[in-house]
């Protein structure tokens, strides 16, 4: 069989975040910010999960969201196609007696359709951008319908080709990073510790066009619209403060035009007709 470039760059991908798995954890699970993120993505979730759902994983990296769902009650399949994200998550797992819970499968999300256990699930999740990884999205979205229940739900957390902090940019001479989405079509060049990869950025209506006459749209919320991007280190805890006003704004402001089209990332939900 022919290697394609997707399959490169799955490949490279794959290696870049096994490569950084065992201190993923350590080098995140303290940014004050990405605490923020995800305990607004789980506050748009939860009011959408019926108690005891069965949950589709997609890129669940060191089983963070995992791990949290199960505590609610909920059971979750958590897919990657990373082993050392895999192997991290079996850990943490088997420490929290979750077994019963969480379950794991190695699987790229463009071969959702050699899935083991294939549900049908209450909801499919992916958090933090894991599908900006591939320039196949479309494929991604067209398996999303086999594998949920009638009235099943989606929650995506995806990078758009727009983002205002990052944009501002351009003030600071940051040209290159200020305009890194607007050209995206071909891909851009993303890095972990060294190994290269491709990412894309995709704007909701790209996911909503492509979902139209299977989901019906529930919510949109942009996340990291006025409050900064994790990458922006230290903001929080050098400007409390501001990063309390900055929180607050955003919370309020999170679902209206244009906020939740301009985040570094935003959280779709559709549901399944």
């Amino acid at each position: 069989m022919k290697t394609t470039a997707i399959d490169i760059n799955e490949q490279l991908t794959e290696t870049a975040f096994t490569g950084q798995s065992v201190v993923f954890d350590q080098i995140y699970s303290g940014n004050t910010i990405i605490s923020y993120k995800r305990e607004r993505v789980r506050a748009h979730v939860l009011p959408y999960l019926a108690p005891g759902s069965t949950i589709l994983e997609l890129n669940s990296g060191t089983g963070e969201d995992a791990l949290f769902f199960a505590q609610k009650g909920h059971k979750v399949h958590a897919t990657d196609i990373s082993p050392g994200m895999q192997q991290q998550l079996v850990q943490k797992v088997k420490q929290a007696g979750l077994e019963n819970r969480v379950s794991n499968e190695l699987c790229s999300f463009t071969n959702l359709n050699q899935l083991g256990n294939n549900g049908p699930f209450d909801l499919i999740f992916s958090n933090f951008a894991g599908l900006n990884c591939t320039g196949e999205l479309d494929k991604v979205l067209t398996s999303f319908n086999d594998l949920l229940k009638p009235g099943g739900l989606i929650t995506l957390v995806v990078l758009p080709k727009f983002c205002l902090w990052e944009t501002l940019l351009i003030f600071k001479g940051k040209f290159r990073t200020a305009f890194r989405r607007f050209f995206s079509s071909k891909g851009r060049s993303a890095h972990v510790d060294g190994v290269y990869f491709k990412c894309w950025y995709y704007n909701p209506s790209y996911i909503i066009k492509r979902l139209k006459g299977e989901f019906d749209l529930l919510s949109i919320e942009g996340l990291c619209t006025i409050v900064p991007p994790s990458y922006i280190e230290g903001f929080a805890e050098k400007h409390p403060t501001a990063y309390q006003s900055l929180t607050a704004k955003e919370n309020r402001l999170k679902s209206r035009w244009p906020w939740k089209f301009i985040g570094d990332y935003y959280i779709i939900s559709m549901k399944k007709k």
